[in-house]
């Protein structure tokens, strides 16, 4: 895919993401991730209602007018969003995969940062875990598009490649090392994930309850489906074939903040309800 055509799969998936997204708020980022401070921005003219414990009492006594101090906070916050690549993202409904949901989630956390002034980092792992630099905007949703359709793991249409090779060697344990350490530094971390690779839930479970580590659990409706073990086919133009049956094995529940979002819902929206 060369820049022109990567150009075109980013506006085409920014249009979508502000057509599917009508509750968009640059105050989702703001009011979730807490800046470091805050600056002064300007005086204004008091006002009946205005904290009083900002007014400046030597510009007030020059001028003969009770002005007050106003403040913006300091946004230097770095959110880094981890994009789970397990074999069983791929499952959905009606032609949208839990992969591609988590990915427009990104690439709408990159457009708000801009807005928001914070910086982006996205986190792809294979058999490797690749960190792209921070940044925001349309240039960050460029970057991850560009990354992936090298990876292959998104063909030249920006849709998600099924001949992608996801029997890769996953690493858990370099993955929660990295969540420590990020979390542990006070950066914001947001994990989009069906979770279908966790082992060492304990470990997770601890870091669930830090409050700069935002955790949403990406579904399908096989996911929440009642009735197991249940059988998964795949129809072509000629036949239809088993492709895997699933048997939903008992497991020590993930605790603390994790956040569902399903795919057959409208997903974008719950996302930034949930992070407002």
């Amino acid at each position: 895919m060369n820049l022109k055509e990567i150009e075109k799969v980013v506006g085409s998936l920014q249009n979508h993401l502000f057509r599917n997204s009508n509750a968009f708020s640059v105050g989702m980022l703001k009011s979730h991730f807490k800046g470091a401070g805050l600056q002064f921005k300007e005086h204004q003219v008091y006002t009946p209602g205005d904290d009083v414990r900002f007014i400046d009492w030597k510009l007030s006594a020059k001028t003969n007018t009770t002005f007050v101090k106003t403040f913006e906070e300091e946004r230097n916050v770095e959110i880094y969003v981890i994009l789970d690549l397990s074999e069983t993202m791929l499952f959905g409904y009606k032609g949208i995969s839990k992969l591609q949901a988590a990915l427009e989630i990104m690439c709408l956390i990159y457009l708000i940062a801009e807005k928001s002034k914070d910086k982006v980092a996205a986190i792809i792992q294979t058999d490797d875990i690749k960190i792209l630099p921070l940044c925001s905007g349309q240039e960050g949703v460029t970057l991850v598009v560009s990354e992936l359709e090298k990876m292959g793991v998104l063909d030249e249409h920006g849709k998600v490649n099924l001949n992608f090779d996801f029997n890769y060697g996953f690493d858990e344990k370099k993955r929660l090392a990295l969540l420590k350490n990020l979390i542990a530094k006070g950066k914001e971390v947001v994990m989009l994930s069906d979770f279908s690779e966790v082992k060492d839930v304990k470990t997770l479970n601890n870091l669930l309850y830090r409050l700069n580590f935002h955790c949403f659990k990406v579904q399908s409706p096989l996911d929440a489906a009642k009735s197991l073990p249940y059988t998964v086919f795949g129809k072509s133009s000629t036949k239809s074939a088993l492709l895997k049956t699933f048997t939903k094995k008992e497991e020590e529940q993930l605790k603390g903040r994790v956040k569902s979002l399903r795919v057959d819902e409208r997903y974008l929206e719950k996302f930034v309800r949930e992070m407002l």
